[in-house]
Formats: structure tokens, C-alpha cells, sequence
């Protein structure tokens, strides 16, 4: 019990430390440049902002799509069927700066400080391929994300993404939040399996509210993934994307963040210039 009553007041404690630090450092956000605070605000108030890469204008742009059109190829080489669970094919790609850079560039940097009210910790960049499934599991239940408070990531498309591929989805936060009642039965459901399948959701959320993200290559979808209940859909055809990860410095729990730079998956074998790249330390820090 002693121990119980300890862990509560640690954890109160941590989180009132937090929140001081948070108030504290949103004297000092970066300015953003025009019609960034657009982005801000919608992720503020919904969870989740869509753009595309030619909007964001970003200069390292070439050259990550450069890099990660090369890799895709040597990606889903195996046979799949349908009619199995089939794990996406994962490179962790951080070290390669093509694709590091690209993550790093300050204008991103500056809209998810502005939107944490916290320094930014980069934790790392995914090259995701996902294949065919029937069923659900993993990242196609629905879930929320507990690496930090705040969880940003950016998604982007590599490949058109239609039903057939299935996109990210999400329920609006105005069925969600912690102000509703669903917000509890859902925790309480996703606490006993780490997730839930549509079927469950359906009797809490109707399916009419879900909000489905199709898009064309090039799509961005920047979101809060640890407040959005959000995953992946069922899919007749594969899906190419990056995942680009974020959470505030430091994260609530950093051992969660480390997949993005260690070993859990590969990485793909090609020539690294890794010289400006500080990896194998989580969480990187940017401000």
C-alpha cells in the first residue's frame, strides 16, 4: 500500500513539474514563419492538420524522396497472403542524413515546439511498407500512442493511398476527450488488450464518425497521436510511408522511444554519412 501511495505522489509530483517547465518555456516559443500557426492551431484544437509536401515547400524535399524511392525496391520482397497476419516491413532509417535532415528542418522543428510548448526531442525516422491483411492486430487495432504526453508523428504518403490501401484513421477528439464518457470506456478497453477492433469501437463510436485520411503521394499528415485514437485500416493492396517521431524533452517514458534508432528493426544496408547524425542516445535533442 506504502508503495502504491509513493508511486501516486511521484507521479504527481513528475507531473506538476511538467506542466510548471511547460508554462514556463511558452514564454520562449520560436516565431513562425506565415500561415504556420494555421497548422498550430488545427493541432491544437483537433489532434490532426493534412498537407503535402509541395505546400510545406521544405528544401531537403528532393532529397528524401530520392533516398527513400531507392530503398523501397529492396522492401516486400517476400510472398504474402491475405489470409495471414502480415507485420509491416520496417527499415529505421535515422542515421541516413537524406532522411534525418528532412525531419530536423527548423520549420518543423518550430511548429511542434509551438505546439508542445516544450523543447523538442526528434526521436527518429521509420520507412514503413505495409502489406494485404484480413485481420487486425497491432497497429491496425485502435490505439493511442504512451511514449510521451504529447505524441507528434508525421506521416508521409510515398505511394497513393486510397481504401484499398489503408490509410490512417481516426476518431475526432470531440468523441474522445477526456470530458466524454467514451474516453473512459475506451481506456478501459484498450488497458485489457492493447487495442481495440473495429467491431468494439462500432458500439462505442458509431462508425459514421471515423474520419479516414486518403490521400495521394506526397500527403502529410501531422498528428497528435498519443490524444487521437487512431490506426491503421484493413488493406487489399500495400502502403509505402515514413513515420517521422516526436515527443517533448524529455519524453515521459523514454524507453518506448528507442525504436526509432536502435535495433528492434533493420536498417537497410547502404553507404552512411552519418558525421552530423547523433544517434544511438534517446531521446535527440533538438532544442
Amino acid at each position: 500500500m506504502l508503495a502504491v501511495i509513493q508511486e501516486k505522489i511521484g507521479s504527481l509530483r513528475s507531473e506538476l513539474n511538467y506542466r510548471l517547465a511547460r508554462r514556463e518555456h511558452a514564454k520562449k516559443l520560436p516565431a513562425l514563419v506565415a500561415g504556420d500557426r494555421i497548422i498550430v492551431d488545427a493541432l491544437k484544437r483537433d489532434g490532426i492538420y493534412i498537407t503535402n509536401l509541395d505546400q510545406l515547400g521544405l528544401d531537403s524535399t528532393p532529397q528524401l524522396l530520392n533516398a527513400a524511392y531507392s530503398l523501397l525496391p529492396s522492401m516486400g520482397t517476400n510472398n504474402y497472403s491475405s489470409s495471414a497476419q502480415n507485420p509491416p516491413e520496417i527499415y529505421t532509417v535515422t542515421e541516413l542524413p537524406s532522411f534525418y535532415n528532412w525531419g530536423k528542418e527548423e520549420r518543423l522543428i518550430n511548429i511542434i515546439e509551438n505546439y508542445l510548448s516544450f523543447p523538442v526531442a526528434y526521436h527518429g525516422v521509420h520507412l514503413r511498407k505495409d502489406f494485404a491483411n484480413e485481420d487486425q492486430f497491432a497497429t491496425l487495432l485502435w490505439h493511442r500512442d504512451v511514449e510521451d504526453r504529447q505524441v507528434i508523428k508525421i506521416i508521409v504518403y510515398l505511394s497513393d493511398v486510397e481504401a484499398k490501401h489503408g490509410p490512417f484513421e481516426y476518431v475526432p477528439l470531440s468523441y474522445t476527450s477526456v470530458y466524454q464518457p467514451n474516453y473512459y470506456r475506451i481506456r478501459r478497453q484498450i488497458h485489457k488488450s492493447a487495442g481495440m477492433n473495429d467491431e468494439k469501437l462500432n458500439q462505442i463510436v458509431p462508425k459514421s464518425a471515423w474520419k479516414s485520411c486518403p490521400g495521394k503521394a506526397g500527403t502529410v499528415i501531422l498528428s497528435d497521436t498519443r490524444r487521437l485514437l487512431h490506426h491503421g485500416t484493413l488493406r487489399t493492396e500495400e502502403r509505402s510511408t515514413l513515420f517521422f517521431a516526436y515527443t517533448a524533452n524529455p519524453p515521459k517514458q523514454p524507453k518506448l522511444c528507442t525504436h526509432f534508432w536502435d535495433d528492434t528493426y533493420p536498417k537497410p544496408n547502404v553507404n552512411r554519412d552519418s558525421a552530423n547524425v547523433q544517434v544511438g542516445k534517446s531521446p535527440i535533442s533538438i532544442k
